[in-house]
């Protein structure tokens, strides 16, 4: 009778390591925001004017020229990248480049 008891034990301590190695993923996809500087994909010559031309950061240095505020950022879901009419690829609605239009009033 000791034998099924410790088959069953076992099982169960294999369980809680199983959701106790899952859970923690989970949490940290939940609350880390994308990051947006992932340009695969892109032309050499959008990264260059990306990176060179607009000088796109993603934190703005002036937090009220921050791409969430510019006339050309196109927002996107809670925590995730958005884009721009003028930039290409993903934009952190924090970012800011040397691009800034402010919305209207």
């Amino acid at each position: 009778m000791d034998r099924p008891l410790a088959r069953r034990e076992a099982l169960r301590h294999l369980a809680v390591l199983s959701a106790a190695a899952v859970v923690p993923g989970f949490l940290l996809g939940c609350s880390k925001k994308a990051s947006c500087e992932d340009v695969t994909g892109l032309a050499p010559a959008d990264v260059a004017i990306r990176t060179q031309t607009a000088a796109y950061v993603e934190a703005a240095a002036d937090v009220s020229k921050k791409c969430a505020l510019c006339v050309q950022y196109v927002p996107a879901a809670p925590n995730a990248c958005g884009s721009c009419k003028v930039v290409k690829g993903p934009i952190n609605p924090e970012g800011g480049c040397k691009l800034f239009v402010p919305k209207p009033a």
